[in-house]
């Protein structure tokens, strides 16, 4: 059961997730053109390194999220089955507390440090460097609004039934 609207999870989830795929799409045709230039033309721009690189980081940290929600990033859930039922919902509401407060901080410092780096320009792409490092505290703050709309309820597992 989510803690807000199950329909705003949802779609904020979809949104996260679709926009993450557009971004490693992208990121799978700037190194295609990259490898096409280097080996059958000769010499490929220098941007598509950097480029390839920003919108990987981007779309890790986009989907990062909606990947919580799903139970689909790396954890050990053994403890919570060992639990009595009581010990488990008190485990899941300090996993949801620490992600929340975690990812948190992170969007505020990251925020920051991308706000402190705007002086500086990316050496490929001759942008400045806070563009591509706003996808870090956009990342983490994504990250928080699902943890929140999910709310201290257990996430999923491997072996939870998908229906």
């Amino acid at each position: 059961m989510a803690f807000l609207n199950p329909r705003v999870l949802a779609i904020s989830r979809h949104a996260s997730l679709t926009v993450a795929s557009s971004l490693l799409l992208l990121d799978l045709a700037v190194i295609l053109f990259g490898v096409f230039m280097r080996y059958l033309v000769g010499g490929a721009p220098i941007w598509t390194d950097e480029l390839a690189r920003f919108l990987i980081i981007g779309s890790v940290l986009l989907g990062a999220g909606a990947v919580w929600i799903e139970g689909g990033h790396m954890r050990v859930a053994l403890i919570e089955s060992l639990l009595p039922p009581r010990l488990c919902r008190i485990l899941n509401l300090y996993q949801w507390l620490l992600t929340l407060s975690l990812a948190v901080a992170a969007a505020i410092v990251s925020y920051r440090y991308a706000l402190s780096v705007s002086m500086f320009t990316s050496q490929g792409l001759g942008i400045s460097r806070t563009w591509p490092m706003l996808s870090l505290p956009i990342g983490f703050a994504l990250l928080a609004w699902h943890a929140l709309c999910h709310g201290p309820a257990p996430l999923k597992t491997l072996t939870d039934d998908p229906t």
